[in-house]
């Protein structure tokens, strides 16, 4: 069974629609215990950084996290999971992040006539060995919504990057800790191999 982490974020339906499209059980749930009980973990999220980490505080889904990755059962973030995984944010200065990962969360640098937010499709590149991607030919595309990217401490974490104004790290491995800046399960086919490849981690 996999647990999604409910803090009130936006768009955890949709998470979990596609996960059972793939057979899998899931449950949206902030009980410590289910959590820590379910063989995999995601902490999806659409909204603000430090709404969210407000949220995970007043729900004590800090310390439950945290112990879901000293556990190390497989654990992902989707799109402002992912951000919250890192220390800071550009978007609640002087709030911190979860700090799971070393990195800060900044804002995409306006350059003429781009839109912000980066939203719709782009192409990642995926570095070679990436568990996530496996069986993705690189540079497939994926769907973002995003306002903010990271900029990862450490290279080596490092599973896929996007290009938007900025080099975005679009998605991060290290040991059982993954993340996606973009939407796997709005992401067609293509979104529906990362979250089987999670799966089956």
């Amino acid at each position: 069974m996999i647990a999604i982490i409910d803090y009130d974020a936006g768009n955890i339906k949709s998470v979990e629609k596609a996960l059972q499209y793939l057979g899998e059980e899931a449950v949206i749930t902030r009980d410590r215990e289910e959590i820590l009980g379910s063989d995999k973990v995601i902490l999806p999220g659409v909204g603000a950084f430090g709404d969210a980490m407000e949220k995970l505080h007043q729900y004590g889904l800090v310390d439950t996290i945290q112990e879901v990755v000293d556990r190390r059962i497989p654990f992902l973030g989707i799109c402002l999971g992912l951000q919250l995984m890192f220390e800071s944010s550009d978007e609640a200065p002087g709030v911190k992040g979860l700090g799971l990962l070393p990195g800060k969360i900044l804002r995409i640098p306006k350059k003429g006539d781009m839109k912000i937010p980066h939203m719709g499709w782009n192409d990642i590149k995926i570095k070679e060995g990436a568990k996530l991607f496996a069986g993705l030919e690189d540079h497939p595309y994926v769907y973002f919504v995003h306002s903010y990217y990271l900029q990862a401490d450490d290279p080596s974490i490092v599973a896929a990057t996007t290009e938007y104004g900025v080099t975005v790290h679009a998605s991060v491995e290290k040991d059982n800790i993954f993340a996606c800046q973009f939407h796997p399960e709005k992401s067609s086919t293509v979104g529906l191999q990362i979250l089987k490849n999670f799966i089956a981690l």
